[in-house]
């Protein structure tokens, strides 16, 4: 079997028109409000080098970093 990730939950307080506006993005994405949440911390993790890019064998991904 594979081995799972930890996942830790956590409470995290926004205002209303930060929340809203995180809310039609991920809309916009057709991603939950959790997921839209879970990749802007992950994609701010890894443009600040602080994180490094899982790799994938998966075309679309090659695609996104040759761009």
């Amino acid at each position: 079997m594979a081995k799972k990730e930890a996942i830790k939950s956590f409470v995290l307080r926004v205002d209303a028109e930060t929340m809203e506006a995180i809310e039609k993005w991920a809309a916009d994405e057709f991603r939950s409000t959790n997921g839209q949440l879970q990749w802007i911390i992950a994609e701010a993790l890894r443009k600040s080098g602080r994180m490094k890019k899982k790799r994938t064998n998966s075309k679309e991904n090659s695609k996104e970093e040759e761009a």
